[in-house]
């Protein structure tokens, strides 16, 4: 997949500005191209209504948003001062109440408490839209604020199978199917944390002595490939025996043991694992003799699993994880059957 061509954004900024908002329309407005606070705010208590963003400023949200993550490499390194700290959160899953419960719980992102979003943001959730339009918002805002790395369910093809897509064509129109999976496709790959946490969806390699170079030389801008250093960083996962094994995802994925997790460490003088990619009872499991982390922040995952949701915070400098642990948020409007509307428009 190529990435939108310029003459594409100009058409794209051209049909933003002929597109009428009525008077009537009495939600978020992004006044002079400035995404602010006060806008995301008003934004989410619209979303928790629940009301739709106009078009013309989920557009224009979609468009800075692909600007700043376009510029950003596939491999980020983060930098958190002494007696500062970070928040790791795993899978959202388009579970919008539960979202802004964790917000409610731990505060709002903001250069002085930011936020990692450690993929699958969207699909299987009633809300994925205004779950990736709200976290895309609060980066355009303050890109400090909050890190987004790409999950396995950040591509079209999960998107049309899993119920974004057919979501995106009911709550705003077909054109923005696209724009979403070229904006998915610039999302970076992994995160380091003051050069001692890795932080990524879901796990480590199919081969030994990958450096940190290797993936800051991935070219991430495709739909995520069948194999390769890519493909292994968005779909492993960890397993209790040593070495690689098969995955029950699938013949061609695999999973990596406490042996794979050590050694990685030790060739990128790093300390800690941090991936999300299952749910998990507590919602987080500490694996590998506490080498790695899995993070998961879809609580009661699909409506029935009944699991907790979970969130990491990181203070420097030690980075000694705190972990905090939530139900999952009941709302009345919530409804099972919108879920299985959006996988028939997918289809």
């Amino acid at each position: 997949m190529h990435l939108i061509s310029l003459m594409d954004m100009n058409i794209f900024r051209f049909f933003i500005s002929i597109i009428d908002v009525a008077r009537r329309y009495t939600g978020s407005r992004i006044e002079d191209e400035t995404i602010t606070l006060d806008f995301v705010k008003k934004m989410m208590d619209d979303f928790k209504n629940p009301k739709c963003l106009h078009r013309r400023y989920a557009y224009k949200i979609v468009l800075q948003i692909k600007k700043i993550l376009k510029a950003l490499p596939s491999l980020v390194d983060i930098t958190v001062p002494h007696g500062k700290h970070i928040t790791v959160c795993g899978d959202v899953h388009g579970q919008f109440y539960d979202l802004l419960n964790i917000f409610e719980l731990n505060g709002l992102p903001s250069e002085e408490n930011p936020y990692l979003f450690n993929g699958d943001f969207v699909d299987r959730g009633s809300f994925s839209l205004e779950v990736i339009l709200t976290l895309f918002a609060f980066k355009c805002m303050s890109p400090s604020a909050i890190y987004l790395g790409r999950g396995n369910h950040e591509s079209r093809r999960m998107n049309k199978k899993c119920g974004f897509e057919g979501e995106v064509r009911s709550k705003l129109n077909g054109g923005f199917v696209k724009l979403f999976a070229e904006v998915f496709c610039c999302l970076s790959l992994a995160h380091v944390i003051n050069k001692k946490v890795f932080v990524v969806h879901g796990g480590l390699f199919s081969v030994d002595g990958v450096k940190l170079s290797d993936i800051r030389s991935i070219n991430r801008f495709c739909e995520p490939p069948d194999e390769g250093l890519m493909h292994d960083l968005l779909w492993s996962d960890p397993q209790y025996l040593p070495g690689r094994g098969p995955s029950k995802r699938g013949y061609e994925l695999f999973c990596f043991g406490e042996d794979v997790t050590k050694r990685f460490l030790k060739d990128n003088n790093l300390d800690l694992v941090v991936r999300s990619h299952e749910s998990k009872r507590k919602g987080y499991e500490i694996q590998h003799d506490g080498k790695l982390i899995t993070v998961f922040s879809a609580p009661n995952y699909c409506d029935q699993m009944g699991n907790r949701g979970a969130f990491i915070r990181f203070e420097a400098p030690d980075l000694k994880p705190k972990i905090v642990t939530f139900e999952a948020v009941v709302s009345i409007f919530h409804n099972l059957k919108s879920v299985m509307l959006y996988y028939e428009l997918s289809l």
